[in-house]
């Protein structure tokens, strides 16, 4: 069976968001879903995946709502369910920045074909910034990029903060990006209140850079929040550009430490992960608690244990 992993979001009033992640649980039910999605009442943040003959039925529910319709959902062609469970949960915000943000204030679209043409006219007044974690941006990133040294997305409003402090922000042309957009329209509006005039942020992310420009000014992969972790932006995209932490090979593999107290995401080669029976160092390897390492061409986040099946191989070790 072929699968279509799915991803958009929207900006719009949701009343009763206790309600709507009840209404997405059913549908996704029926069509054989599986998510990751979050809804406040912002509006929604979707990631799914589903059997490739369910995807029309799933978008047409959508719009069918007249708070919905007109959203632009992303989709890849998938093997297998991108998410191991159906997971829909009710969040405070959609994008973590813990302050109130006046999103009618974001920066300019730019569609991918506009993005396109600004960087290869781009000129010395522009800063293009790549709006992820760092992890993200070591498997790949537009060509030029500012790429941030954070682990989570809360660390961008200091990093906007100490920009502002090192260039004129008045004269400082921005244009950033991300995955699928949304931490965009976000911080594209907190850029502007740090002082930055001129904003611009790529309208449905690398995703949807990929699907309508392909790889060009694009360097590596692109690092997803599934179970595939990274993807080509586009069928021709094959480039690897990150390295094996042991070794210094390429590889743009991801694996979650074996370590259970560690859990740290590395990258690796097929050779040296073997070798270290899935730990991030031989520390890890040795002190704690060590899931047994099974190797695999195509790992998936590890998930989770139970409070049980932590004590249960406790009791082993």
């Amino acid at each position: 069976m072929e699968y279509r992993v799915l991803a958009y979001y929207i900006f719009t009033a949701i009343e009763n968001p206790e309600a709507e992640m009840k209404r997405h649980k059913e549908i996704l039910k029926i069509l054989d879903g599986r998510a990751r999605i979050y809804i406040s009442h912002e509006g929604i943040n979707g990631q799914l995946s589903l059997p490739a003959s369910n995807t029309e039925a799933y978008i047409e529910w959508l719009e069918s709502d007249e708070r919905f319709k007109g959203t632009e959902v992303k989709f890849h062609e998938w093997p297998e369910h991108a998410f191991a469970k159906l997971t829909v949960k009710v969040r405070k915000e959609l994008v973590a920045v813990d302050r109130k943000i006046n999103l009618s204030n974001r920066g300019e679209y730019l569609s991918p074909e506009e993005w396109s043409n600004r960087l290869d006219n781009k000129d010395d007044a522009t800063i293009l910034i790549d709006v992820r974690n760092n992890y993200e941006s070591d498997v790949g990133y537009f060509e030029g990029a500012v790429c941030p040294d954070l682990e989570t997305f809360r660390g961008f409003p200091e990093y906007a903060r100490n920009l502002a402090k090192t260039v004129d922000p008045a004269k400082t042309k921005i244009m950033m990006y991300c995955t699928g957009g949304i931490r965009c329209e976000i911080y594209s509006a907190l850029m502007k209140e740090e002082g930055f005039d001129t904003v611009y942020h790529l309208k449905g992310g690398v995703i949807g850079y990929g699907l309508q420009e392909g790889k060009k000014h694009w360097r590596g992969k692109l690092f997803v929040f599934d179970d595939r972790l990274v993807v080509p932006i586009s069928k021709d995209n094959d480039e690897i550009i990150s390295k094996c932490k042991f070794c210094g090979e390429k590889s743009d593999t991801y694996y979650n430490c074996a370590n259970m107290d560690c859990n740290d995401l590395f990258l690796s080669c097929p050779k040296c992960i073997v070798e270290q029976k899935g730990c991030c160092s031989p520390k890890c390897l040795t002190d704690g608690r060590v899931r047994a390492f099974v190797p695999d061409t195509r790992p998936k986040p590890f998930r989770k244990l139970s409070k049980d099946e932590k004590v249960a191989i406790s009791t082993t070790l």
